[in-house]
């Protein structure tokens, strides 16, 4: 497919080419996963999501999860929070302390535990308060120059969509941009996400719109910007056990067919870089090298089957890869599979990560009778970073 012309994308001081945003994922978008996607390719590679409350707390495992490589430009960190003033305090901890260069406002997340306090998702439906909290943010990051943005979803449900609104809203606050993953919370990651919406949104728009949502490979990039319009993706899911996706969207972005289909013994080799960075990240903070390198090595484990999925593997040798201990134990295993092995194509294109049904939305008593109510939800501010 041809690529559309576009520019850099821009998000406040901040220059980003290809116009590209890995999104935070819990558990899976700590330092040595963004390494390993920036050595793939250009963009904005997000950590893990940072709770306000417990930045404000300092929190030390929290305070441990906002670490960048000195690679890493722009520095990226998503808040999470619900209540105004928390969250202008967390800002302003993060300018003072200078620990990231742009900051993200998580109004996306559908599951039960953040909606059914108001928050996530969830929150955008009460509007003054949506409008307060992202205000709050933007007044406290802007005396630095730190571009705020916000990532969301179209709504509650069908009977409950709040994305141009809201939208609209985050704008007239200062943001730099604004992501809209194409569903609802009541999909949750079912279904297909309605590009449609997206296109509404940038159409509603002034400052920069970010598509997510079914973006499998580095076509349905370019075929989201040809049918919404917008100035940048966002991938989640579809990079998980390859990351070279984002080597492809570079090269899709600048206009070149070439497309990488690893055959086992080369998705091998990035297993192996992958475990190493891990192994990396966790001995640096751990007082045990020995305790930092199994941490590291359990750590990947969850990233064993995306990389191996389609691919020819015995049930055996599948189980104790997603068992290592050691990366010498890792070496080893890898070692039993055959290079040879062509890349399962029958898999391009097909979702990956959490795929469910749709449910209901649970949130607090009351919460949908009143669009005006601006007081932050009561227990809805989390202690834990992550997800």
């Amino acid at each position: 497919m041809t690529a559309p012309t576009l520019p850099a994308l821009t998000i406040g001081p901040h220059q980003v080419w290809p116009p590209v945003v890995l999104a935070p994922m819990a558990g899976i978008t700590n330092v040595g996963f963004r390494r390993l996607c920036r050595e793939q390719g250009g963009g904005i590679y997000v950590c893990e999501m940072i709770t306000t409350r417990a930045l404000v707390e300092r929190n030390p495992k929290t305070l441990r999860m906002i670490a960048f490589g000195a690679e890493e430009q722009p520095r990226s960190l998503q808040l999470y929070g619900t209540d105004p003033e928390i969250t202008a305090a967390a800002v302003r901890i993060v300018v003072e302390r200078d620990l990231a260069d742009h900051i993200d406002l998580n109004f996306g997340c559908p599951v039960p535990k953040v909606t059914r306090r108001g928050g996530g998702s969830a929150l955008p439906w009460r509007r003054r308060l949506f409008a307060r909290l992202v205000k709050a943010a933007v007044d406290a990051a802007s005396p630095a120059g730190v571009p705020v943005t916000v990532k969301m979803r179209k709504g509650i449900d069908d009977d409950h969509l709040t994305y141009v609104e809201a939208g609209l809203a985050a704008q007239d606050a200062g943001v730099a941009a604004v992501a809209l993953h194409g569903r609802t919370a009541a999909q949750r990651y079912s279904g297909t996400a309605d590009w449609d919406a997206i296109a509404t949104l940038k159409a509603a728009l002034d400052v920069p719109v970010l598509g997510n949502g079914d973006i499998w490979e580095a076509d349905d990039a370019l075929r989201m910007v040809a049918h919404t319009g917008v100035d940048g993706v966002v991938i989640g899911r579809g990079c998980l056990g390859r990351p070279w996706l984002f080597a492809d969207l570079e090269a899709a972005f600048n206009g070149s067919p070439e497309r990488r289909l690893p055959s086992l013994g080369e998705v091998a080799v990035t297993m192996r870089r992958h475990a190493e960075l891990l192994v990396e990240q966790f001995v640096a903070g751990a007082r045990n090298p020995a305790r930092g390198e199994r941490d590291g090595c359990t750590d990947f484990r969850k990233h064993v089957a995306w990389y191996l999925k389609g691919f020819p593997i015995g049930s055996e040798l599948r189980r104790s890869l997603a068992m290592i201990e050691s990366l010498a134990q890792l070496d080893d295993l890898l070692g039993k599979l055959d290079p040879a092995v062509p890349f399962p194509v029958e898999n391009l294109g097909q979702p990956r990560g959490r795929t469910n049904s749709p449910g209901k939305v649970f949130l607090p008593d009351g919460w949908l009778a009143s669009r005006d109510d601006d007081t932050p939800p009561d227990g809805a501010e989390l202690d834990d970073s992550g997800g």
